[in-house]
């Protein structure tokens, strides 16, 4: 067949590919509605993210299609089918039977290299895979993980290309990135690979994106998890490289003040990003900060929890939570409270529906309005008041009479 070409196809092809290296060197993403999440204000809007490396049962599995926006975590059928892109690809097939409009994302970790991947072997076995710090350490990551050379382009292309692979297919619907803001904070392996090696991480990261992005085209989500109160500009620069962010690490841990004034820096990034059109996932653990954990805790780079009690009533922290979340959310928020990431008996809220999830909201009627560090805002159908200071949250339902 021949290709015929006139004036408004090379048009059309240059728009194309100006508006994809537009949005590679770190344009906003507009909200599309033809590959981004479903979206309403009738319900609080939900996200998932979870896994499992067995296979999912037919009863979660129904309940994973439920929800708009899906990430299967690392390990996810790892046991099942002996690789996180094998399990990932059979869970993303068996909710999208029951819902096709269900978005999957592939887990990948920019920096951490976890376990049960398919393309570990190739990884593995690349000269120059890992960055190696002072007395030859390898395992930089808490000493326990090995920590990927972003400056290598050899490992760029593989990793680039792993998560390329899997976003062709199309019952995946884009990736979430993850580990991100340990790249970007200033102080982490910092001390391991020194200044200089530092920074060209951080570059190398930027580059590695831009490759993504271009390997899988405009048209799959990259969610990443970038927002984080600490790092550069609090993530809202790095954002720009994205179609939004994942939100963890919302509250930190220590003093009052210094509790409040770190989530009220939460809110107010939270806040801006929406506004501008970005997809937030806001992720929040029902049960108590860990702080134990000295070695992590010190970077603040992972939100470590306990896991909640057999008898713990956690409805107070739950209403908190979520009024965080509603005074925050706009088009293309998702809220997910949980007890943890792995789907089985010990996460107490897997397979549960709070009652708050299916009365009606409908949409906020303006932005929230801040008082010193209470946060009022009204929607349709419910008044949401927080109190950040004293850690209480209210949700006033509106009956019909009353709307």
């Amino acid at each position: 067949m021949k290709l015929i070409t006139t004036p408004s196809t090379l048009f059309l092809a240059l728009f194309a590919a100006l508006a994809l290296t537009a949005h590679a060197e770190g344009e906003p993403s507009a909200p599309a509605s033809n590959h981004w999440p479903a979206f309403s204000w009738d319900r609080v809007p939900l996200y998932m993210h979870i896994r499992k490396a067995k296979n999912f049962t037919e009863d979660e599995i129904k309940y994973l299609a439920t929800f708009p926006l899906v990430t299967f975590e690392k390990t996810t059928g790892s046991e099942t089918f002996q690789s996180t892109e094998d399990g990932t690809l059979a869970a993303a097939k068996a909710v999208k039977e029951i819902n096709p409009s269900t978005k999957v994302l592939y887990y990948r970790n920019v920096i951490v290299h976890w376990g049960t991947y398919k393309t570990n072997a190739e990884i593995e076995k690349m000269p120059g895979a890992f960055l190696v710090g002072k007395e030859g350490k390898t395992k930089l990551n808490w000493g326990k993980t090995e920590a990927y050379d972003l400056t290598n382009p050899q490992f760029r292309e593989l990793w680039v290309g792993n998560v390329k692979q899997l976003c062709a297919d199309p019952l995946i619907d884009g990736v979430f990135l993850d580990g991100i803001v340990k790249v970007l904070s200033p102080g982490y392996l910092k001390r391991d690979i020194g200044k200089e090696g530092k920074a060209a991480l951080v570059e190398g990261y930027k580059t590695m994106m831009t490759e993504t992005r271009q390997a899988i085209g405009p048209d799959k989500i990259m969610l990443a998890n970038v927002l984080r109160v600490g790092i550069p500009d609090n993530g809202l620069e790095a954002i720009k490289q994205f179609d939004g962010s994942y939100l963890e690490h919302f509250e930190t841990f220590g003093e009052k003040a210094a509790k409040r004034d770190y989530l009220a820096k939460s809110i107010e990034t939270f806040q801006k990003a929406a506004r501008e059109g970005y997809m937030i996932a806001m992720t929040v653990g029902l049960s108590e900060m860990n702080t134990e954990d000295g070695e992590r805790n010190l970077h603040k780079t992972d939100e470590i929890r306990k896991g909640l009690g057999a008898n713990e009533d956690y409805s107070k922290r739950f209403n908190y939570l979520l009024s965080l979340f509603l005074v925050c959310a706009e088009k293309y928020s998702y809220f997910l409270a949980h007890d943890g990431y792995h789907a089985f008996r010990k996460n107490k809220v897997w397979m549960t529906r709070p009652a708050e999830f299916d009365r009606p909201l409908g949409p906020p009627k303006g932005p929230a309005v801040q008082d010193g560090y209470i946060y009022t805002r009204e929607f349709a159908h419910a008044k949401v008041r927080v109190d950040i200071e004293n850690e209480v949250g209210e949700i006033e339902w509106l009956e019909p009479e009353k709307i």
